[in-house]
């Protein structure tokens, strides 16, 4: 039977009505209309749209991690899902170009009559930044006491809330540490790899001894971060050295997760590797373009403010410079590259460990 559909039109779908009336200009109640304040309005509205997109994708992968199991067809929507989120975020970061349009003489027209209002206090980047994993006690805020506090109080309660639900970090650590560590018949490639990661380490050390373009001091410094990185990769066969490391803050994914996610990455061309590297990179270049959008708009603020500080009362540019590398949530992802081996150095998978490992990798919760 043929539904009766009836007749929509474009204006009326995408209620034109509301979002063209919905640039109230500030500078218009104490003179004459600010010119440049009209595209404030409209870049800062646009980004609030581009942010509830964002959590509408980024809510339905969260569901799906949070499901007792996550066959390869949930993934493939998981991961296409998280490169949509991507291309939001490039087009975010080239949106800033369109602001850097103003001068600041331009935006010290206006920018008096926006105290207290600022970007700090957008609930819906709040919201983003909480789901994907930087909850309080990650995040760098410039007043971290008191800012649940001056919410309203709806708003409160809708951070508060999701502070206490898994993230999306939490939810992709807990799959990772599902997969089972590989000791398998006569495989076992944590042993392989550790033998070939201590070849590869005493290389390292003995190139900086031997290395007559350094001076004393320059070599020592070499010695110390040699020792360093021994001590990171040392952490990984030892649950209790990783444990005291992830306290201090070096590492975030737990010991299972991170061992899994670096398995994957070493053999990342295999078949039943595919989409769960297909994921990890996702969330790497998601947070990499976070940290790019953070960075762009400390650059845009400095060049609109110079040392000022922020009408919502932050530093302005020195605050948001500090959380550009501090508000991290995948980073584990991006310094894993420390540990991998070149390609020429790694056993090749038996054909029982690809079957044994594509059982768990899509089973549920233990």
């Amino acid at each position: 039977m043929k539904r009766n559909i009836s007749p929509v039109y474009y204006g009326d779908y995408l209620q034109l009505d509301k979002i063209l009336s919905a640039q109230s200009l500030q500078s218009t109640r104490y003179g004459e209309p600010a010119h440049d304040e009209m595209l404030f309005v409209i870049v800062h509205q646009v980004y609030e749209l581009w942010f509830k997109q964002v959590l509408h994708e980024l809510n339905s992968v969260i569901d799906a991690f949070a499901q007792d199991s996550i066959p390869d067809q949930a993934l493939i929507s998981v991961v296409h899902r998280l490169n949509r989120i991507i291309q939001i975020q490039q087009l975010m970061n080239d949106q800033i170009s369109v602001m850097e349009t103003m001068t600041p003489q331009q935006f010290l027209a206006f920018r008096d009559y926006l105290v207290p209002a600022s970007g700090f206090q957008s609930i819906q980047f709040k919201r983003l930044e909480i789901s994907l994993g930087l909850k309080r006690e990650f995040r760098i805020d410039f007043d971290k006491q008191s800012f649940y506090s001056r919410l309203k109080d709806a708003d409160r309660e809708l951070l508060e809330g999701l502070e206490a639900k898994p993230s999306l970090f939490d939810l992709v650590d807990e799959w990772l540490a599902r997969m089972p560590l590989l000791k398998f018949n006569d495989f076992d490639f944590w042993k392989y790899y550790q033998q070939a990661t201590d070849t590869m380490l005493s290389d390292d050390r003995q190139t900086i001894v031997t290395n007559t373009t350094l001076s004393d001091t320059e070599r020592e410094q070499e010695l110390r971060d040699w020792q360093s990185t021994r001590d990171n990769f040392d952490a990984l066969f030892m649950q209790e050295n990783y444990n005291k490391l992830r306290e201090q803050g070096k590492f975030r994914l737990s010991h299972k997760a991170m061992l899994a996610a670096l398995f994957i990455k070493q053999y990342s061309e295999e078949p039943i590797f595919n989409l769960p590297f297909q994921v990890i990179t996702a969330l790497t270049e998601i947070d990499e373009k976070l940290t790019i959008w953070r960075y762009r708009h400390a650059m845009m603020v400095q060049r609109m403010l110079g040392t000022k500080i922020g009408t919502g009362g932050s530093s302005g540019h020195h605050y948001l410079k500090k959380t550009t590398e501090s508000n991290r949530i995948f980073l584990d992802f991006f310094n894993m590259a420390t540990f991998l081996l070149p390609k020429s150095m790694l056993p090749p998978l038996p054909d029982a460990i690809s079957r044994y490992l594509g059982f768990y990798l899509s089973q549920g919760k233990s």
